[in-house]
């Protein structure tokens, strides 16, 4: 079980790391160089719409991905799904500036990154999946944190490496190539990933499927057609964790820079440490939802998430690096209550059939709506002297939407489920919490 969590975790990681250096980039100066005729501030906006349009195509990405996995097995997607996101952005490292191609740079950039989050949109099913069905029922959110603890160090390794390039570069280095290096790195990075995870076993609930000929024969179809509340509720719960997240990763690291006149590599580190904390959390608060269930977990992450919007703007505010770090760190902590949980949550609340898909897409959808927009909006709302109270009220609503989604949905954790009496009859709604109590 430890070898086949550390193959999920590395794979994340190294998507992560793609997706994440990416917005680093974005943040710091893709927006000077792919649209150089913009003022800075249009600039980064227009940047930062590149880095959404990665996040639009997740939910495609999921549902490619999930039709792979729930008809031919969640092993291919583990493999496909590195593979084109590692080579995406191994070509992002390659792509002229506007000063060499003109126009053809941005689209370039554009296309590459849709590529990128395709790749990523069926990296997370799979690699949940992979951990979720092959664990121990009492066990599973501990086993399924594994994946959800890669972000954590993809984001740490994408920063690690930004940052040194920053602390040895100049400015003028840095922007002319050192942001490229980052990019390269990724096909190093996915040949290891490949290689991780070339003995990986398919799950035992899938070869069950295949054996007994039960798998889905149009496993999207089937959740939009029988499933489409649940997905909405699953894709609108998630929101707030990709909203803080890029809030705090790549808005405050583009507004600190740019309107506070914070150094870029103070800002790194800040962020750094908030992260590196999130990461040595997740799979303690898994074990509790393990003990005490999923739900609860989620709704106080999402409540803890609504009351600190405002301390965190407060503290960002200020440019002292500390007080920087202790905003970014409640923020972090609050979002990973719910967060560290959702590995196990949302492949419990799907049959294993339509698993793959309904779980991937329903995630990805959160991305969309959080991740995507989250810097665009921000950025928007931030143009002006004053503290951005803008970009608190829009986190605090978020948090408040992601906390209604969680109230509508069951609780899936196996003791409370085999506990209630009527769990044989959530068949009809949607949800696989019934089966999800059944020992893998």
């Amino acid at each position: 079980m430890l070898r086949i969590a550390l193959a999920a975790l590395a794979g994340t990681a190294i998507e992560f790391y793609d997706f994440f250096v990416y917005g680093t980039a974005a943040a710091l100066v893709l927006g000077p160089l792919f649209f150089p005729s913009f003022s800075p501030l249009a600039g980064t906006l227009a940047a930062f719409g590149t880095f959404g349009v990665g996040f639009l195509a997740r939910p495609i990405g999921s549902a490619v991905f999930g039709h792979i996995g729930d008809r031919y097995g969640r092993r291919p997607v583990l493999l496909g799904s590195l593979l084109l996101t590692g080579l995406a952005t191994v070509a992002v490292g390659c792509v002229p500036t506007y000063a060499s191609i003109g126009l053809a740079a941005p689209v370039l950039l554009l296309v590459l990154r849709f590529l990128q989050g395709l790749g990523l949109g069926g990296e997370w099913g799979g690699a949940v999946l992979l951990t979720a069905e092959h664990a121990p029922e009492n066990k599973r959110g501990l086993w399924s944190s594994f994946p959800q603890t890669g972000p954590s160090v993809g984001f740490l390794l994408a920063n690690g490496v930004i940052l040194a390039l920053s602390a040895t570069l100049t400015d003028a280095q840095f922007t002319s190539w050192g942001w490229r290096v980052p990019f390269w790195g990724a096909g190093l990075l996915a040949l290891a990933g490949l290689w991780l995870r070339r003995s990986v076993e398919e799950t035992p609930q899938f070869r069950t499927l295949a054996e007994t000929d039960r798998r889905a024969e149009a496993p999207l179809t089937e959740v939009v057609r029988d499933h489409w509340r649940l997905l909405l509720l699953t894709g609108g719960a998630l929101t707030v964790g990709y909203a803080v997240f890029y809030a705090v990763t790549t808005w405050s690291l583009s507004y600190a820079t740019e309107r506070l006149g914070v150094a870029r590599t103070v800002m790194l580190a800040c962020i750094m440490a908030a992260v590196a904390l999130k990461g040595l959390v997740t799979p303690l608060v898994a074990m509790i939802g393990d003990r005490h269930g999923r739900r609860p977990l989620c709704l106080i992450g999402c409540a803890a998430c609504a009351l600190w919007m405002f301390p965190l703007v407060a503290l960002l505010r200020t440019g002292d690096p500390l007080l920087m770090t202790l905003g970014f760190t409640g923020s972090l902590l609050s979002m990973v209550t719910m967060f560290a949980v959702v590995g196990a949550y949302l492949p419990e609340l799907y049959a294993p059939r339509i698993r793959c898909t309904g779980a991937a897409v329903g995630y990805n959808l959160g991305g969309v709506l959080g991740g995507a927009l989250t810097p665009v909006v921000a950025t928007a709302l931030a143009d002006g002297s004053g503290p951005p109270w803008g970009v608190a009220v829009y986190l605090t609503a978020v948090a408040l939407l992601s906390l209604g989604c969680f109230a509508l949905l069951p609780e899936t954790g196996p003791a409370v489920v085999r506990d209630r009496p009527e769990a044989g009859a959530k068949a009809d709604t949607g949800t696989g919490a019934a089966e999800a109590a059944a020992p893998v």
